[in-house]
């Protein structure tokens, strides 16, 4: 209110950018205070590049905290410095721009998708519907065969006792047989689906039992190749270099998304002893998602392990080297013997 601004309670989010610009543009009023809102926002920023004398540890100090991510902070202390000059300010404003196309374009493609499994989803939904039905009307169908047959016998019962109508009665009694005999042959039909029944559940335990047979052996995989790769990363240290001619990725960068925490520190060494880059992303645990479109761009090919690692951030990762036109290279695990049966395959990608 002190600032004179009416109707911002009740006004929307464009209308609220419309005024906040407005306020922006008048160094008496609202120029004034953002100032010194951000000034406060961003305060440790602000110090942090103070520090800075020149453009060029200006400009160190920007570039790393665009690889961390710290955008918001870093550029208000850029815009703000003294030793910021118009040149440089263009670059910073041009690479916060693309920046904001990349999280939109991301965006609207999870919006889609999500619009998508929505529409999945209510079909999905309708059909199972459907089929219910089908099994309600099936069973009150059944059952109302069955009280039909029984009422049959019921009636044709009672017309043998009738003593004066030894037609009827005869007739009654061979009625009755016939309906006797599509109730055997009813029961019968349960009986053969009783044990259709278990059979199917003496598979379904049987499959069941070599599932978990599996799935034992599996583990026992598992452990061998972790054993694998604990030998691998204690003789990796000690071997040194990559024989020359044998394992060489000739300065190429990769970036890996995903993985287990412990074992990156033994991939980063393993690519840089076979003269290559490493760049990691985590998927989005830790690390923003939106960090993936830069670290992308500064490698020639993303690896990501299939074991390890969001459905999301596999489909952001494909879609950002598909627009990127960057090399996409699955792995079957996060162990460092998958990354290295890849190196020849990037190598040839990048050849």
């Amino acid at each position: 209110m002190r600032l004179g601004v009416h109707g911002a309670d009740a006004a929307d989010s464009h209308a609220v950018h419309q005024l906040g610009v407005i306020l922006a543009g008048n160094p008496e009023a609202g120029a004034k205070h953002l100032q010194k809102l951000l000034n406060r926002k961003y305060k440790t920023a602000l110090n942090q590049f103070a520090k800075a004398k020149d453009s060029v540890a200006l400009s160190t100090l920007w570039d790393d905290a665009s690889k961390r991510g710290d955008i918001p902070g870093a550029y208000w202390a850029v815009l703000t410095h003294p030793a910021a000059t118009e040149e440089f300010v263009k670059r910073v404003f041009g690479e916060v721009h693309m920046l904001s196309h990349l999280v939109g374009a991301a965006n609207r493609a999870d919006i889609r998708r999500l619009r998508k499994l929505e529409e999945d989803n209510a079909a999905l939904a309708a059909t199972i519907e459907r089929q219910q039905k089908q099994l309600r009307d099936g069973f009150t169908s059944r059952d109302e065969v069955i009280r039909r047959l029984q009422a049959m016998v019921a009636q044709k019962t009672q017309a043998e006792a009738a003593e004066d109508r030894a037609s009827e009665q005869a007739k009654g009694a061979t009625d009755a047989l016939a309906d006797e005999k599509r109730l055997r042959d009813e029961v019968a039909r349960r009986e053969r689906a009783e044990t259709q029944l278990g059979t199917l559940a003496a598979k379904h335990d049987e499959m069941a039992r070599r599932l978990q047979g599996a799935e034992q052996e599996l583990e026992a995989l598992r452990s061998e190749l972790r054993s694998t790769e604990s030998q691998i990363a204690t003789l990796l240290p000690t071997v040194g270099e990559a024989p020359t001619g044998a394992v060489d990725l000739s300065g190429l960068t990769i970036l890996y998304v995903g993985g287990r925490t412990h074992q990156i520190p033994r991939l980063k060494g393993f690519v840089e002893r076979v003269n290559g880059k490493f760049l990691h992303h985590d998927g989005g645990i830790e690390h923003s998602s939106t960090l993936l479109p830069g670290l992308l761009s500064r490698a020639d090919a993303a690896v990501f392990p299939i074991d390890c690692v969001s459905h999301d951030a596999a489909a952001r990762i494909k879609r950002a080297c598909s627009q990127m036109r960057k090399v996409c290279l699955p792995v079957r695990t996060s162990s460092i013997t998958s990354l290295l049966s890849l190196i020849e395959t990037i190598r040839s990608a990048r050849a």
